[in-house]
C-alpha cells in the first residue's frame, strides 16, 4: 500500500469543542470540515489536514 491509499487518520483529540470561529479548539478543523470527514475521500482530507496545520501556526 502507498501513501496515498492508506487511510488518512483524523486530527481528532477528543477535545471537541467550538470557538466563536466555528472551529474546534482541540484539531482546529472547522465544523464543516468535522462533518465532511466522515465521508471525504483521503485527497480532500489532506487538503483538510493541511488547512489545519496553517492555523495552528497563526498565533
Amino acid at each position: 500500500m502507498t501513501d496515498k491509499t492508506q487511510p488518512v487518520k483524523s486530527p481528532c483529540i477528543e477535545v471537541c469543542s467550538l470557538n466563536n470561529q466555528d472551529m474546534c479548539i482541540g484539531c482546529y478543523r472547522t465544523a464543516n470540515e468535522i462533518i465532511e470527514w466522515f465521508s471525504a475521500p483521503n485527497e480532500r482530507k489532506r487538503e483538510i489536514l493541511a488547512s489545519v496545520d496553517q492555523r495552528r501556526s497563526k498565533p
